[in-house]
């Protein structure tokens, strides 16, 4: 398949958040009933339930029967954890609690793209919208959309939902949390998911599904070329460095910096198992390459496109502690980011929290704890190559260990 056509066929990773009983899984059930992705045996099934209980058609029921197939062990219909629009394919990310999410966010498992944050209009901010806020900030997602759901219990009112807009918002901007769009919406009844609401007819935005499609996908592949380098070997001669393209695309005759010392060097061939003549490689492909000239390359080092990364020793990031045993600053830890290894020590805990309830345990601490969150200046021995997470995931996401283990994960903002 060529790379073109499985760029189009990607789906954008959202992530749907919301304090409990805020209309979360009502609101994927409508979402996959309203794109068609609902498979039909599916749809017979809540409606059947729906009927027994003798209730409208209840799409929260959507995703009990997908969690009862998973603690089954069946295999999900991607059509159920996928739903599609015009423009492309999304993928629902889910959010477990707050730790496995922030857990699994840093540690690479789950890459969410864009947020929608659901609060129920009658209730307004409640406890873990403030803590599922408070995640979206601290992982710098910027692709936001605010959902104000169950429009219809406050009567589709117009002043209600705008009194709440601002309310939401500037909590939201506090957070450093700037959302692209706010939208009164009934999950329930489908006013406003799909299609526009004549009940709404006040509100001149976007639809949900419209909103959706004016997110952008982080597109790596277009991205500026890094290239860290894993091993090098000598082959007939010819010196080989060998890696993984983390973003961008590589082309032979092309001048790209070595850092993070910025010296230009030049692509003399690509290597490639089994091929000849190679002209270009993709982002996510691993080859080798030889550089024109005698140069002295080391694993841990990039070969970037521009000069645009960032070429420091020290580092402030988020970090979630997974390890049992603590930490005390200045504390001896091996940074690894890509394939750099690097010792290093945490010199300033800002911020602790504890994600569970996502408040703030100390500031300016000297330990943390295993769970905890915290917002970090690590001191490195040398110079490490790095971009933010929300720009190139892979470049910005790093483990620390000691005494060969992991111990965090973190990500650089």
């Amino acid at each position: 398949m060529s790379s073109k056509a499985s760029i189009e066929e990607r789906a954008l990773p959202i992530v749907i958040v919301g304090h409990v009983d805020h209309g979360k899984s009502t609101l994927i059930g409508r979402l996959l009933y309203d794109t068609d992705c609902l498979p039909p045996d599916k749809f017979v099934e809540i409606q059947k339930s729906s009927e027994e209980l003798g209730k409208r058609l209840e799409f929260a029921f959507v995703m009990d029967c997908l969690e009862e197939e998973r603690s089954r062990g069946i295999t999900i219909d991607t059509t159920q954890t996928f739903f599609k629009t015009k423009k492309r394919r999304y993928v629902i990310i889910d959010a477990p609690g707050h730790k496995e999410f922030l857990k699994n966010m840093i540690t690479g498992s789950s890459q969410a793209e864009a947020a929608l944050l659901i609060i129920d209009s009658f209730e307004g901010v409640q406890d873990q919208t403030k803590r599922h806020a408070y995640i979206l900030g601290m992982l710098g997602l910027k692709q936001v959309c605010v959902l104000l759901n169950k429009i219809d219990l406050v009567n589709y009112s117009k002043d209600k939902f705008f009194d709440l807009k601002a309310e939401v918002t500037e909590f939201l901007n506090k957070l450093n949390v700037h959302p692209t769009f706010v939208l009164p919406i009934s999950a329930i009844h489908g006013d406003n998911v799909a299609s526009p609401s004549e009940k709404l007819s006040w509100f001149d935005g976007p639809t949900v599904l419209q909103a959706l499609d004016t997110f952008h996908d982080l597109k790596i592949e277009e991205k500026p070329l890094r290239f860290p380098v894993q091993d090098s070997y000598r082959v007939d001669g010819k010196k080989i460095l060998v890696g993984r393209i983390e973003s961008g695309h590589l082309t032979k005759g092309e001048s790209l910096y070595l850092l993070p010392g910025k010296k230009k060097v030049v692509v003399e061939t690509i290597e490639k198992f089994l091929e000849t003549g190679v002209k270009m490689a993709h982002f996510e492909e691993s080859v080798g390459i030889c550089l024109k000239g005698r140069h002295l390359v080391k694993r841990g080092q990039v070969l970037t496109a521009d000069l645009s990364s960032t070429i420091s020793n020290k580092i402030k990031a988020n970090i979630f502690w997974m390890d049992p045993v603590g930490y005390r600053t200045g504390e001896t830890l091996l940074f690894r980011c890509v394939t750099q290894e690097v010792p290093c020590h945490i010199e300033k805990i800002h911020r602790k929290f504890d994600p569970a309830s996502m408040e703030l345990i100390e500031k300016n601490a000297s330990s943390i704890k295993t769970a905890e969150v915290a917002d970090i200046l690590i001191q490195l021995d040398k110079k490490v190559v790095v971009d933010p997470f929300t720009e190139i995931p892979e470049m910005g996401r790093f483990v620390l260990e000691r005494e060969g283990r992991p111990v965090a994960g973190g990500i650089i903002l």
